[in-house]
């Protein structure tokens, strides 16, 4: 069933420093800005809603500050961004005022012009719960266990309704496969009720927090960019990426 759109998007950037596989990366140096610096000013251009950073960090606080952004100090014991979205929005929006809540994650900091309102753009569908992004996977990224793979099947043209997400290579066979990108627009009732669930097994086997809503039966539809930037999960990732920008510190 067709529907409107969300009007009252609320963004928000869950960051850490404690990353296991890259410590520090919401302020990694790229081309001269800590990395969540670029996501947030990206989210900002944006100009769909509010943007806040949500973080147990005073380092990244102070920085996120000081460019002018929006702060919600969280404590440090979620196992997830949206776990940590999930306490920030009860202090920024107790009253519910805002109908749609992205998390945009803080390690995509090239992330194309119109992905968030495309994603949003999935919950005009009464039925889809949460939307998100996806993009063809790279040679490279196909076996790589950093770069999690969506398997949807195509309801619409650069559309897929996800039915799984792993780090494995998947669907086997031939045909394309699908990178996820990692943005996450939920719809208001939606995201309630994915944070008062308790982490999934497949959750915590996979280490995605999307799973937790696929296996509660929550329905995820994804937007297929042409191109994504690239996420920063590793340090051969953030070296590439200041490469690529002529950035590249010795």
């Amino acid at each position: 069933m067709k529907g409107a759109a969300p009007r009252a998007p609320i963004i928000v950037i869950p960051a850490r420093l404690g990353s296991t596989r890259l410590p520090r990366k919401a302020l990694a140096d790229i081309g001269g800005r800590p990395m969540i610096l670029h996501a947030w000013s990206r989210a900002v251009a944006t100009g769909l809603g509010p943007v806040a950073v949500a973080t147990d960090s005073e380092e990244i606080a102070a920085i996120v500050r000081a460019a002018g952004g929006a702060v919600v100090m969280t404590t440090g014991a979620h196992i997830c961004g949206s776990d940590r979205i999930g306490e920030a929005l009860r202090l920024l929006d107790p009253g519910g005022r805002h109908d749609a809540v992205v998390n945009l994650q803080g390690d995509n900091p090239t992330l194309p012009a119109g992905a968030l309102a495309a994603a949003l753009r999935l919950l005009a569908e009464a039925s889809v719960d949460i939307g998100t992004l996806a993009a063809a996977a790279g040679r490279e990224e196909t076996d790589d266990p950093n770069a999690v793979k969506l398997v949807g099947t195509e309801i619409a043209p650069n559309r897929l309704r996800a039915l799984y997400f792993t780090r494995a290579r998947a669907p086997w066979g031939e045909g394309p496969l699908f990178k996820h990108v990692g943005v996450y627009a939920y719809r208001r009732a939606s995201f309630e009720r994915y944070a008062a669930l308790p982490p999934s097994p497949l959750e915590l086997r996979e280490r995605l927090e999307q799973l937790r809503a696929l296996e509660a039966g929550m329905r995820i539809d994804a937007a297929v960019l042409d191109k994504a930037g690239p996420s920063v999960d590793t340090g051969r990732d953030l070296a590439a990426l200041r490469a690529a920008i002529g950035q590249e510190k010795q």
